[in-house]
This record gives structure tokens, C-alpha cells and sequence, in this order.
């Protein structure tokens, strides 16, 4: 990770790993922001910032994705989102960046969420529903593990009306 302001924040993953990131790149996140204009320290001690929602190996993607909009903005998603294949909204390097596995996925939306970074949360859920995408209401409830509690009769019109 590149320094851009030479001053740093230590962010505390659940598991209590630290971090050291540039407070430039830390302030993506609202959360972090909020949390250092509340801090009244002096400025020669590293601020410490508890995230006791994020696992420590989605901290690092986080981290990652925060440095890397830090030297190159993502494009903007535009909405009404007319396909949502990831690729053909934002450049290749966050195309690539979250082409990972559902569960990390979803922890990483969770984080961003938690964090208050909306470009992430934006990438994040784009992906998602590219995933989701020509799906079933059946296909779609197992995908996001939903239980189907409609009751027979319902289903049965459900079905009919199909």
C-alpha cells in the first residue's frame, strides 16, 4: 500500500489483528472518517479503530480495495443498471477484484455496509445480482439460502399463474 499522507490508523479486525493504513485511505470508509474526527489525541499516537464485525481476511480486501480507488477512482455505476455484467461498468482491476467466491462476497458487502463505504457496497451488490441474474424464484432462494415457507396452496397458485 502506497502512503499518501504519511500518517497512519490502525484498524482491529474481530479476531484483533491490526492493521496499519494511511489515514487518506481510511477515511473511505464513513465509519473510520467519523471515528477519527471524534478522536481528540494528539496527533504522535496511532489511532486505534476497533472493527469487531470484520474477520480479518476480509479486512485486508477491504484495505486493498480502499488503496486502489485511493490512485484510481471506479468508474461510476450508472442507474438504472442496464446489464449487470461488472465489467461493462467499471474498469478491469475492480471487474477482477470482486470476481470471488459468494461467501467472501457477502462478507464483503457486510463490511462495506458496516464500514460505510458505498463504492464498495455498490461493486459488491452490481456483482451480486449479475449473479442472480436469469435466475428462478426457486434458483434465487437456494442461491441466497432462503426457505421456501409459502404454504401448498399458495405455491399451487403460484405455480398456475406462471
Amino acid at each position: 500500500m502506497e502512503a499518501e499522507s504519511g500518517r497512519f490508523v490502525n484498524l482491529k479486525s474481530k479476531e484483533g489483528e491490526i492493521f496499519p493504513v494511511d489515514i487518506e485511505v481510511a477515511r473511505m470508509s464513513e465509519l473510520v472518517k467519523g471515528m477519527l474526527e471524534d478522536e481528540s489525541g494528539d496527533d504522535d499516537d496511532t489511532t486505534e479503530i476497533p472493527l469487531p464485525n470484520v474477520k480479518a481476511a476480509v479486512l485486508k480486501k477491504v484495505i486493498e480495495f480502499c488503496s486502489h480507488y485511493k490512485s484510481e477512482p471506479m468508474t461510476e455505476i450508472k442507474k438504472p443498471v442496464q446489464s449487470t455484467d461488472v465489467a461493462e461498468h467499471v474498469q478491469k482491476w475492480y471487474a477482477d477484484f470482486i470476481n470471488v467466491e459468494k461467501v467472501l462476497l457477502f462478507e464483503l458487502i457486510l463490511a462495506a455496509n458496516d464500514m460505510d463505504i458505498k463504492p464498495l457496497v455498490g461493486l459488491a451488490t452490481l456483482s451480486i445480482s449479475d449473479m442472480v441474474k436469469g435466475k428462478t424464484p426457486e434458483e434465487t432462494r437456494k442461491f441466497f439460502n432462503i426457505k421456501d415457507d409459502c404454504p401448498p396452496e399458495e405455491e399451487y397458485k403460484r405455480r398456475e399463474e406462471s
